[in-house]
């Protein structure tokens, strides 16, 4: 199935946004610890957060968390602390996304995990017992996902945990988040250096908890206010575009929230409410622009398809975990976009790059999405510039925004089923 998208001439909406998905899957993994009976209020409505819901309802003896990478990483490290042998999977791509790093690490706290199929990937056998916990040592250029999932078993261990991380540490940020939502949950833990991390022993609460709107799933809109053309570019003219987000908070515990500053160079003005956001158009954009998108890798495909459409040069540096996403997302990006007549290049699968170099574009082209969510919503704006684009597989955005194509119409864009 494809569709393809026709954009309205402006926007003038309001849109109230999938609950975080990164907020909704740790607070779920923290409640479960917590034995607790208040579930967190406005979860995620997402594949991933639906998933995790499932295999902490009653614990099954098989879990297949499908191809939700978050679920599997925070349900390993949950699983290793809670009685019972459970095997945990996934899609064919999921069996193919290497998990060895945790594993490693939760074997040195003692956990007891087998590899059901191929060494140093899912499936898991996990049989689940009382951990000592001690000071153990990561790479800090790890994903983030790893880590996050120690941090949360840590209280449970019967003498808590300290993490030391080795060289760089990217996506800070998402760290920050779970030690935000653990300290929220109860729990004592924090950074004890710039490369350490003490949590103590300890339990959880069982508190109220409503989970904030997604800055991932904002991005798009952010996305979608700066390739509008029917604006004014004088911020004395009058603004006709106005997407007005629900559910953002100004003081967010999200990392993806640098985005909105990021976005001011593209022309996007954000202005903070009681009920969120609302963005309008603002000046002129910059010539050429240069970011480390190593805390923020998930918003990395809304600003390479978006600087391309604007054609603004750039150098996002610090994505070197798009390589273990969903997809190669490095290559996902360099191969679309070229269908569209950009030559965008990678160095040291770690680093995009477009000088202004342009090819020829497909007459017709049909943007593929690799079973990649984010492939499917950060192409989707670029109908603002390209009348008639095709999505492929435009189902794939469940796994994070399941609404965002009935929230495309909504703004104005039409959207025809070609099978």
């Amino acid at each position: 199935m494809r569709y393809k998208l026709s954009a309205p001439a402006t926007l003038h909406t309001t849109i109230q946004l999938p609950a975080s998905k990164s907020i909704s899957n740790r607070a779920l993994i923290l409640h479960a610890l917590a034995q607790g009976c208040i579930t967190p209020a406005n979860l995620s409505d997402c594949d991933d957060t639906r998933v995790m819901i499932k295999a902490l309802d009653g614990n099954p003896e098989h879990i297949d968390i499908l191809a939700a990478g978050t679920a599997m990483r925070f349900l390993t490290a949950y699983l290793s602390v809670t009685p019972g042998t459970r095997v945990i999977t996934g899609t064919e791509r999921m069996q193919q996304r290497p998990i060895r790093i945790l594993v490693d690490a939760l074997r040195e706290l003692g956990a007891q995990i087998e590899y059901a199929g191929k060494e140093g990937y899912p499936p898991l056998r996990i049989t689940g017992t009382e951990l000592a916990g001690e000071e153990i040592t990561l790479a800090g250029n790890v994903s983030s996902q790893y880590i996050s999932a120690l941090l949360m078993i840590g209280p449970i261990l019967r003498n808590g945990l300290k993490l030391n991380l080795t060289g760089e540490i990217i996506s800070r940020p998402y760290i920050n988040l779970t030690l935000q939502l653990m300290k929220e949950f109860g729990a004592e833990a924090a950074w004890s250096s710039e490369s350490s991390i003490t949590v103590r022993p300890g339990t959880y609460k069982d508190i109220p908890f409503t989970v904030e709107s997604d800055w991932s799933a904002a991005s798009y809109w952010y996305q979608m206010v700066a390739l509008n053309c029917d604006n004014a570019t004088n911020e004395k003219e009058t603004v006709k575009t106005e997407v007005e987000l629900s559910g953002l908070f100004s003081r967010s515990y999200q990392g993806d929230s640098r985005g909105a500053e990021i976005f001011t160079k593209l022309g996007v003005r954000t202005a903070h409410t009681d009920r969120g956001v609302i963005l309008t158009k603002m000046g002129s954009p910059v010539a050429r622009i240069k970011e480390d998108l190593v805390d923020i890798p998930d918003l990395a495909q809304t600003f390479v398809v978006t600087c391309c459409l604007m054609n603004i040069p750039f150098r996002f540096t610090g994505l070197q975990s798009l390589k273990i996403k969903e997809t190669d997302r490095i290559q996902a990006l360099i191969t679309e976009l070229h269908k569209l007549g950009y030559v965008v290049k990678s160095e040291e699968d770690s680093i995009l790059i477009w000088d202004g170099e342009r090819c020829e574009p497909e007459a017709n082209p049909v943007i593929a999405t690799y079973e990649d969510h984010r492939m499917a919503m950060a192409f989707a704006p670029a109908a603002m510039r390209m009348p008639s684009l095709l999505i492929a597989e435009p189902q794939v955005v469940s796994k994070s925004y399941p609404g965002y194509w009935k929230d495309l119409q909504q703004a104005g864009f039409e959207i025809e089923i070609e099978e």
